[in-house]
């Protein structure tokens, strides 16, 4: 996102944080950042499946308008099964969905290189939904798609068919990154269901906090709970991280990224705190913040892809 932005408040302003958004004293949220959303290409059709990606969208939760897109490799053979990678987008909790071109186009092109399936999680967004909707509803999500491990009888049929629930992933960027590791998180104290294994968790460029103020959560919370909340700061909770149940955590930095010493902390926290598992930290030169999503067909971003691919393989 471009933080040089500057939009001037108006007087019925009641709350800002720019350039992301701004609410109005009569409740209306005017949102900036936003990228275009375009539709899922569920066809037979080559011409109409993105980068050999076929794509559809579901409703979870109609009452809350919670849902997801699915990804699946066109080339997939009838009851060939795949890891299956749960995304979750970023966008400060506040901004972007699952179904904007920015977010569709990111996750087909994982679904393509790494040869798996993916379904990409459609969460509320704050402010006029705080937090914490966004973990619950991220969580229902993930519940919904792990449901159908039990008999491969839930009523999606790509996922019945096609999900190996012993090789799943969480990942997100920012904001999402967050969400992820809480995901995680409430998977080691919840559980997943019988037959899945959450095998890693990608966190590109997290969102934490540092125990210092910050505004947007401090605005964007229903249930403010002070700067080492652990779902804002977890690096304050060594227990939480020491138990998290994955086998492997990646976790993705730049250089120029202006929350770039967040996924820092995070990683040596993980390393100073006993976590058994598979840690790694990729660190990429001269970039800032998502660089890969907002300029996908640079270098960097081919490296950075080719890594998480990687990961994801196994």
């Amino acid at each position: 996102m471009d933080l040089s932005i500057q939009i001037p408040d108006a007087p019925d302003v009641l709350h800002s944080f720019l350039p992301l958004f701004r609410v109005f004293k009569d409740g209306r949220v005017e949102r900036f950042s936003q990228t275009p959303f375009t539709p899922p290409s569920d066809s037979e059709d080559p011409n109409a499946v993105t980068g050999g990606v076929r794509s559809k969208d579901i409703v979870i939760s109609p009452e809350n308008k919670v849902g997801a897109r699915l990804f699946l490799p066109k080339t997939i053979k009838p009851d060939e099964r795949r890891p299956l990678l749960i995304y979750i987008h970023g966008g400060a909790f506040a901004i972007e969905s699952a179904f904007s071109i920015q977010y569709h186009n990111y996750v087909s092109s994982l679904v393509a290189e790494a040869n798996i399936i993916a379904v990409s999680v459609e969460y509320r967004l704050a402010p006029e939904h705080p937090v914490p909707a966004c973990y619950d509803d991220s969580w229902a999500v993930i519940n919904w798609v792990t449901a159908h491990a039990k008999d491969r009888q839930g009523p999606d049929l790509w996922i019945n068919n096609h999900a190996d629930f012993t090789k799943v992933f969480f990942s997100g960027d920012s904001a999402g990154g967050n969400i992820a590791h809480n995901m995680a998180v409430r998977a080691g104290q919840d559980g997943l269901g019988d037959g899945v294994k959450l095998e890693g968790v990608i966190l590109m460029h997290p969102f934490f906090g540092d125990g210092k103020p910050n505004k947007l959560w401090e605005l964007i919370c229903s249930d403010f709970k002070g700067w080492e909340d652990p779902r804002l700061n977890p690096m304050a909770h060594p227990g939480s991280l020491s138990s998290l149940v994955c086998g492997k955590i990646l976790i993705c930095i730049s250089e120029k990224d202006i929350i770039r010493e967040s996924g820092q902390l995070y990683y040596e926290a993980l390393k100073k705190n006993g976590w058994k598992g598979e840690l790694d930290l990729v660190d990429i030169e001269e970039e800032g913040h998502v660089f890969h999503l907002l300029n996908p067909d640079c270098h960097r971003a081919g490296v950075l892809m080719r890594r998480v691919v990687s990961f994801l393989r196994g």
